[in-house]
């Protein structure tokens, strides 16, 4: 909730994170369940007399509930889609409720392997279950009903933010009323879940990872983490992105011949695997891009996405990124035919954009006007 006044019209400003505390256990579909946990969470705006102007936005793997605004006193602590949610903005506060949550297993604040396990007084570690994207979803309908919320006027998401979209759905079809899936998918490629083990094995394989329970050790696995995020920002751009950016632009001029960080693409590379060796937990990395692999709702219908898809109702915005290789807009024209054939009300949008998968991320006001207009048709349906 906003603490106080912004100094810019068009930001939520200062913001206060919120726990919210679950002691029902949770079942996974693992077949584990977690006895008690907690969810981190942030909001903006005002719930109208109706309760029906909330929207929840869907984190994708290395953001958190802090979706928009600032931290007091806190430099650089912008939220990560802080373009898309404000007054004013796309997502706009004066006329919505939006709520961020960060999903379980994460290290921003949500119940993850860096809690204490009340049962041994330790840190999870290796013993946190693994959790899905229906599991991440369930827990968010619990925190919903907490929240006296029945049902969203919007659940939005980008990414695996919008693969929990897609399952909110699915799962839960009379609780929301739109449902704004954007650079996402309906399963991921076998080159997305090599990606994905490929990082998985850099984490693994660094001598201070331990098994996943380097917390008692008092280490990290930094080097791991390092290529995990270095493999990972490169599929997160396209190359024509990579070639605007850096070319083959050398740091000293010259080659060195050496194996050093020469080229400002290597230089920047290892910047960002550095920074995210300092934030991220690596058994949270590992946690997460397996829930990526495994999200695949048509798996049990015998990969037939339209049965899959058939008790949604809610309206559907898609939206994918030309240059997205990652998941490329045929996913997305996938989930619209899909829907299609079940008769439901789709707008699905390909934008032409160089940036890559990023491309969500990123104000590109062709993008954002299409997202505005469509939060514009929201309001006024609740109007």
């Amino acid at each position: 909730m906003t603490a106080e006044a912004p100094a810019d019209a068009r930001s939520v400003g200062v913001v206060e994170p919120r726990t919210m505390r679950f002691d029902v256990p949770l079942p996974l579909a693992s077949g584990a369940q977690l006895a008690r946990y907690e969810l981190r969470y942030e909001t903006y705006g005002a719930l109208n007399a109706a309760r029906d102007n909330a929207v929840l936005v869907c984190h994708a793997l290395n953001a958190s509930h802090h979706v928009a605004g600032t931290y007091a006193g806190v430099p650089r602590s912008t939220g990560w889609w802080d373009n898309m949610v404000g007054p004013g903005k796309p997502l706009d506060t004066r006329r919505f409720f939006v709520i961020g949550v960060n999903n379980l297993g994460s290290c921003f604040g949500s119940t993850g392997p860096m809690s204490i396990d009340p049962a041994t007084g330790k840190p999870y570690g290796a013993s946190f279950p693994l959790v899905t994207v229906e599991d991440w979803v369930d827990a968010q309908a619990r925190l919903a009903d907490a929240l006296g919320i029945e049902r969203f006027a919007a659940v939005l998401g980008g990414s695996l933010g919008g693969m929990q979209a897609l399952s909110w759905a699915i799962r839960y079809p009379q609780r929301l009323r739109h449902c704004v899936a954007i650079a996402t998918t309906p399963r991921l490629s076998a080159q997305n879940i090599a990606f994905n083990d490929v990082a998985r094995t850099a984490i693994r394989s660094d001598p201070d990872f331990h098994d996943g329970d380097f917390y008692a050790h008092g280490v990290v696995p930094r080097r791991g983490l390092q290529v995990a995020r270095m493999l990972g920002h490169i599929t997160y751009l396209s190359g024509d992105d990579m070639t605007e950016r850096f070319g083959r632009s050398l740091r000293n001029g010259d080659y060195g011949f050496g194996y050093g960080a020469e080229f400002e693409v290597e230089s920047y590379l290892r910047y960002q695997g550095d920074k995210f060796s300092e934030y991220f937990d690596a058994n949270t990395y590992l946690l997460i891009t397996r829930a990526l692999d495994y999200f695949d709702p048509a798996r049990e219908h015998g990969g037939d996405l339209v049965r899959a898809l058939a008790p949604a109702i809610a309206k559907f915005l898609l939206i994918s990124f030309t240059t997205d290789w990652r998941f490329a807009p045929e996913r997305t024209r996938e989930i619209a035919s899909a829907l299609i054939a079940n008769g439901r009300d789709v707008v699905c949008s390909e934008i032409d954009a160089p940036h890559g998968h990023d491309a969500f991320l990123l104000a590109d006001p062709r993008y954002h006007d299409l997202v505005a207009a469509y939060f514009q048709r929201i309001a006024q349906e609740g109007a």
